[in-house]
């Protein structure tokens, strides 16, 4: 575990997927992020790259080559990553390409994601780099889970999430069956940034979200106020879930999205593709923020 501290957070870093583990206030007992308890859901904040969610048979074409891919790609739980420098409020780690991603993924290329700490934020840096001479195509996000509810005289249920903007969005609601993308929706919003949290709001799996206006989304509790906030200024798509049973909520900003039912697999023309030119580098980033009270 690598750790980041200032005198508000200390973070933690697993070196397995370069994974933010720990969010947790200096100055007293409260922990920000989900356990990660293996009985629900073992995770606490995978990367994705170079796919969003699931893909159609698990795989895609590019070139008329089939390539096989698991789901949210091959950062997340990846041993390979390393830390590559180290500073007083950052820690940066990279995965560059290598026999075994050039199996799945036939693009030579540079990950690096940075954690940096400044004040009661987190900055969450995603750097791509494209070594081939070919454009190279993908999508990447993050899954940061959240611990809910952070105090223990809550529910769950006691906490809404909160946008900045009204909206009027719908979710586009997932196959269970195949973990892809379906024509149904369901409206979530009608005039209003709130959406109230429940176990069972996740029944029919993630809340994903195309076209909304908002950029930042607060977790509130009825008790204590605003807990945290995520600000995803550089990503279109964002996911809300979590496994029914669990005492978490992730907030997930995504540059992608999974495969729909209809999709023909061509990795050129999925939704939500990016495309780096050769030799080019892209940048984005998303922030959590602690809120101060919480802190002291």
């Amino acid at each position: 575990m690598y750790t980041l501290e200032n005198n508000k957070l200390k973070i933690g870093i697993k070196k397995i997927g370069a994974e933010l583990s720990q969010i947790s206030s200096v100055k007293n007992i409260n922990e920000f992020m989900w356990d990660a308890n293996p009985a629900i859901w073992a995770n606490h904040a995978p990367n994705l790259f170079p796919i969003i969610g699931a893909l159609k048979e698990n795989s895609y074409c590019f070139k008329n080559k089939k390539y096989v891919m698991r789901k949210h790609g091959f950062i997340r739980n990846n041993k390979d990553i390393a830390l590559h420098e180290k500073t007083n409020d950052s820690l940066t780690f990279k995965l560059s390409h290598n026999e075994t991603t050039l199996k799945s993924y036939p693009f030579k290329f540079k990950f690096f994601i940075t954690y940096k700490l400044t004040d009661n934020k987190i900055e969450v840096i995603h750097t791509i780099k494209n070594y081939d001479q070919q454009p190279l195509y993908f999508s990447l996000g993050g899954h940061p889970a959240f611990k809910c509810p952070v105090y223990e005289n809550e529910n769950y249920e006691d906490y809404v999430l909160e946008f900045e903007h009204e909206e009027n969005s719908v979710r586009h609601l997932i196959n269970m069956a195949t973990g892809l993308i379906s024509y149904k929706t369901k409206p979530v919003f009608n005039n209003s940034n709130k959406i109230q949290l429940t176990h069972d709001l996740f029944n029919e799996d993630a809340l994903i979200f195309k076209d909304l206006k908002s950029r930042k989304v607060i977790l509130k509790s009825d008790t204590y106020g605003a807990i945290l906030s995520v600000s995803y200024k550089d990503f279109p798509y964002l996911g809300i879930w979590a496994k029914p049973n669990g005492n978490y909520v992730c907030i997930e900003p995504w540059l992608g999205i999974a495969d729909h039912e209809d999709t023909n697999q061509e990795l050129k023309t999925k939704e939500g593709i990016l495309s780096l030119e050769a030799n080019k580098s892209f940048t984005a980033s998303y922030t959590i923020e602690i809120h101060n009270n919480h802190l002291v």
